[in-house]
Formats: C-alpha cells, structure tokens, sequence
C-alpha cells in the first residue's frame, strides 16, 4: 500500500525567505510540488491539511542537543534523562545534532545513535558527533576521520571544551589536529565535518580558537563556537571570529541564575548581533536541550542544577520577533537554513522542492505553534 501525500494548502510561505501564499505537496519524505494552487490528480492517495492562511515555516535544525541525556556534574542523581520524541514534536524542532558532553564515561557513542535512530522511528531526523568535552577525543571506531567516513549517522565531531574547568585544556596543536581530522573524514564522506566547540566562561572567549587559525592551516569555517552569549564580553568576541570566516551558536536554553551571572538571553543576543552588521548566515541558535544547566560558585563547586529544554528554540525565535522587533525571514535562518549549511545538510532548513518534508504551521500574530510536519506526516497539532 502507498503511503498517503499530503496537501498543505493556502500557507503564507517562508522558506526561510517569505514567497507568498502557497499549497505545497508531499510525498515520499519530499516536497514534490509548491505553487499558489495545486491539484493531485484524481484517484490519488492525498490528505489534506488546511492552513487556513497559517504560516509555514521550514521544521527547525537544532545544532546541540544531549539526547540521550547530560548532566551529571553533581553526581549521578543529577545526570539528565534522553529526549523523548513527544518533547521533540511539541518543540517543533525536526532535525536534531546529538553530542556528549561532560560525561563520556557512563554515556557512550552507541547509545547516542541508538537514540538518533529511535526519534528517526517517529519521522524526526537525529544525527551525532564524535568526541565530547575531552582531549585526546574520545571516538566510536577509535579515529575521528574513521567515525565520520564509516558510521552514515555521525556528521561531526563535538562538543570540545575550551575556556573551562570541565575541559581538558588543549593546546592549539591538539585542537588543529582535530580539526584536520574532522575535515578529511568530512571530505571523504561527503560530510561538511564541522567540528562544535564548547565554549565555557573562561575570559580567554575565543582566544584558543584564533590561536588554531593563525598557526595552523584550518579554515575557521571548520570550527563552530556554542554558547557565545554565555556573556557579554563573549558575545562582543563574535564580530571578529566572523571576520575570519567563521560562524557562531547562541544557546536558547537558560535559567534566572545564568543570567544573573551576565548570560546574554538568545533572542537578545541574536538582535544585537544582527544590529551589528553580522550576516544571520554565519549565526545560528541551538536549545542544548537536555543538558544541565549547573550553578557553580566561584570555587568551582555545584549549587544547583536545571534541564535545559529543547523547547527553548521556538519560544527564543518567538522572543526574537515579537519583543525586540526582529522581521521573521531576518531571525528564522538562524535556526533552519544557517545551521542546514553549517553542518551540510542540504535538504534540511528550508522549504523547496526536493527538500526534505519538514515544516512548522505557525498561527500569525503570535507565531504559537499550532502544527508540526516531519518526514511528510502530520506528527502533531493540526
């Protein structure tokens, strides 16, 4: 039996760029058709969703996510659970970049993918990256380069630590060579092999990363920076990383205590990067759901701890357009086509024929999430 297309009809369409009113079609995993009025042939095997002048959005690529859980800092009461997929549709996020984190002892690389695969049963698409917070990197096959050529589901490598106590201190040799390897195993595979760095909050920012560029042959869009908005004076080091070529992720996720101890809001963070003249095609914002969010004192010594929700991602879109005036096709590439590119995914963050059927219906006004599309299926709302 084939499976049933589905007729999205009468969206007001941003790809991420706005074209206008439009009905698109999907079948097979694919957008095969979009034009302003579409009709299947007779005999056809079509459901139709109405959007009733909703608008459609491209389902949003989130480039840190722990999902198979992280935590962990306080002891093992305190590490976090995996992402479930009921969590994943109602956050409209489609496309997920899995990684470790601190704890690369008690979670492992397979359990990783088995997770990318388990929310890949309910429409979603997880991918993963190799290594962790620590140098020399830990890998599923034992190499880097093996691990991206290999294993179809892991893209990148990530995230490593700089700038923090939790790290392993690398030197700019160390980081060089990792990149090299991620950027043959990327070549090798076809795989952009970007590799995530864990960036703590640590004064030196992005320091070490600058140190890599000058010293070593790496191109700087091999390398992409999390948690710039950890503060402001991380944020300000933005500017001139972009300079060189590279690119940046802001963290939605956040709690009263971060931002307390000077962390940027996401959707703050975003507006003032793109009132500075930044292209929003080297920014891109990640939720780093699933992760701990941990409280430490200046001793280094854990005082709390909160789960970052994935959630985070659309609301800080949301926060970006509605309070601080952001136009919505200049905020959504940040968190659709701008991580796509980053991380090689040609058929993800945006809505085009031969892309990948994944798209958000979002009520005008407000942008409240009201249906999630993923693999060409009607997976939530309606």
């Amino acid at each position: 039996m084939s499976e049933t297309m589905l007729l999205v009809r009468g969206a007001d369409v941003f790809d991420p760029a706005p074209v206008g009113r439009q009905d698109l079609l999907l079948a097979g995993g694919r957008i095969v058709a979009m034009a302003p009025r579409l009709s299947p042939g007779a005999g056809l095997p079509v459901r139709i969703l109405e959007a009733g002048g909703r608008i459609a959005v491209p389902g949003l690529v989130d480039s840190l996510v722990h999902i198979s859980g992280g935590g962990g800092e306080g002891g093992f009461g305190t590490r976090t659970p995996a992402l479930s997929s009921t969590q994943a549709l109602a956050s409209g996020v489609t496309t997920f970049i899995g990684a470790l984190g601190t704890d690369d002892v008690t979670r492992s690389h397979a359990d990783l993918l088995a997770c990318c695969r388990a929310l890949a049963a309910h429409g979603l698409t997880g991918y993963a990256l190799t290594g962790s917070y620590r140098v020399p990197v830990r890998t599923l096959t034992g190499s880097v380069r093996d691990d991206l050529v290999l294993v179809p589901d892991i893209i990148g490598v990530g995230e490593i630590a700089i700038a923090d106590h939790r790290g392993s201190q690398p030197s700019a040799d160390e980081l060089a060579r990792i990149a090299s390897d991620a950027r043959v195993g990327g070549m090798l595979s076809g795989k952009a092999g970007t590799v995530l760095v864990h960036v703590g909050d640590a004064r030196e920012g992005l320091a070490l990363l600058h140190e890599v560029s000058d010293r070593h042959p790496v191109p700087a869009t091999q390398w992409h920076p999390t948690h710039i908005n950890r503060h402001g004076d991380l944020l300000a080091q933005a500017a001139a990383w972009v300079a060189r070529g590279g690119s940046v992720d802001i963290t939605t996720s956040t709690s009263a205590e971060l931002l307390e101890a000077g962390e940027v809001a996401a959707a703050q963070a975003l507006a003032q990067l793109l009132d500075a003249g930044l292209p929003v095609s080297r920014i891109s914002l990640s939720s780093d759901g699933q992760a701990s969010l941990p409280d430490f004192d200046a001793q280094g010594r854990l005082r709390g701890m909160e789960v970052a929700d994935v959630g985070s991602l659309l609301r800080s879109l949301v926060e970006a357009v509605i309070r601080h005036g952001l136009p919505l096709a200049a905020a959504l590439p940040a968190v659709t086509s701008t991580p796509a590119d980053i991380w090689g995914l040609r058929r993800k963050g945006r809505l085009a024929v031969g892309a990948d059927a994944d798209l958000l219906l979002l009520a005008p006004g407000t942008l409240a999430l009201e249906a999630v599309v993923a693999s060409g299926q009607l997976r939530w709302g309606g």
